[in-house]
């Protein structure tokens, strides 16, 4: 299928593009330059039981959303492609992005990962560790019953089927909050479970739980190994502070606000943006149910 800015000069065309990680901008193709990574999407929960909050998307959407990017022409990156554009400064081409899911709710298994081998698109999903076959009580509890995480076993198979897995620390506390020492065990350890259960591609990339980060949590990342990292919606653009958009339930279109760059996917950016720095509300519920340990 052609990309459907075919047809009109590649000189003259406009391509939607993120420019090192911040808000999506329009440029001229004859402008592209080796600091453009293709845009990153960030799905939390497929389906399942509603929330009180925002991270669920409706199968129904996420499989339209899907079945109409792939329509469209738009492509996936491998993360391991996508980790050695960065490294490289390889530009991204027209149409193509990064895929990921965070958590790892073993409700993917059903309801995102059969939709994915659909349309042939692969993903990243980025695991709490610790958390791996256990149900979500990292988390404020937004549904009736808790949610369960995917087994070791459902890791493995998909893997081997082409998807890939990265770390989203090892019990999700909040990073920035926490001391060197315990930072530096939450990624360290994550990492290494990683390793030693999926092989070395799987210890290359983190997401820092609710996008937080700072400097000091990217030097404590480098230091772990890892050599990307994602942030929240307006992150440095740095190898370990990459930007990711966050796909919340309101994002029904079928493109996502974060493919889009006009001004109603700055509006998505944005209002994710918001949402997103909104989750220290659930660091500070889980900081006093858990007697004033910082998460």
């Amino acid at each position: 299928m052609p990309a459907p800015n075919s047809g009109n000069g590649a000189a003259e065309q406009e391509a939607h593009v993120l420019h090192r990680g911040h808000a999506a901008s329009t440029f001229p193709a004859a402008m592209r330059s080796s600091l453009t990574i293709p845009p990153v999407l960030c799905y939390h929960r497929i389906g399942g039981p509603p929330e009180l909050g925002v991270t669920r998307v409706a199968r129904s959407v996420f499989a339209r959303q899907m079945h109409a990017l792939a329509r469209s022409g738009w492509r996936t990156v491998p993360l391991g492609a996508f980790v050695t554009r960065v490294q490289r400064g390889i530009a991204a081409s027209d149409h193509e992005f990064l895929l990921s899911f965070d958590d790892g709710y073993a409700s993917l298994a059903d309801t995102a990962y059969p939709v994915l081998a659909d349309v042939g698109f692969t993903a990243t999903t980025f695991l709490v560790t610790d958390f791996v076959g256990r149900s979500n009580t990292w988390d404020v509890r937004y549904t009736w019953r808790r949610l369960p995480h995917l087994g070791w076993d459902a890791i493995a198979r998909w893997h081997g089927r082409g998807l890939e897995f990265a770390s989203h620390t090892a019990s999700h506390a909040r990073l920035t909050w926490l001391s060197d020492e315990r930072a530096a065990d939450e990624l360290g350890r994550s990492r290494q479970t990683l390793l030693g259960r999926l092989g070395p591609d799987a210890g290359r990339a983190v997401a820092y739980p609710f996008g937080a980060s700072d400097q000091r949590v990217e030097r404590l990342a480098r230091a772990a190994g890892y050599d990307v990292g994602f942030g929240g919606v307006r992150a440095n653009g740095s190898a370990l502070g990459l930007a990711r958009v966050p796909v919340y339930l309101w994002d029904v279109g079928d493109t996502p606000l974060g493919l889009r760059g006009d001004a109603i996917g700055d509006l998505g950016r944005l209002a994710a943006h918001i949402a997103n720095r909104c989750a220290v509300g659930t660091s500070w519920m889980m900081r006093l149910r858990s007697g004033g340990a910082a998460q």
